[in-house]
């Protein structure tokens, strides 16, 4: 008999990508409201995709068992 397959956490396999190299890239915080008071330079570097910090690789990781 095998081994069942592990379900896929949806919240994180929205938030989460696997860069070619094995990465997780994930999107900055601070973009949804107040954007008034924030200057367009900071609002453009929110734009851009980060890492996720090493630290935090093995949650994902279980979080996403197929990614």
């Amino acid at each position: 008999m095998a081994m069942p397959k592990i379900k896929t956490r949806r919240a994180a396999a929205k938030r989460f990508s696997v860069t070619g190299s094995g990465e997780f890239r994930r999107n900055k915080a601070y973009k949804r409201h107040i954007l008034e008071k924030k200057t367009p330079k900071r609002k453009r570097n929110l734009r851009k995709a980060a890492l996720a910090d090493t630290s935090d690789y093995k949650r994902v990781r279980k979080m996403l068992p197929y990614a």
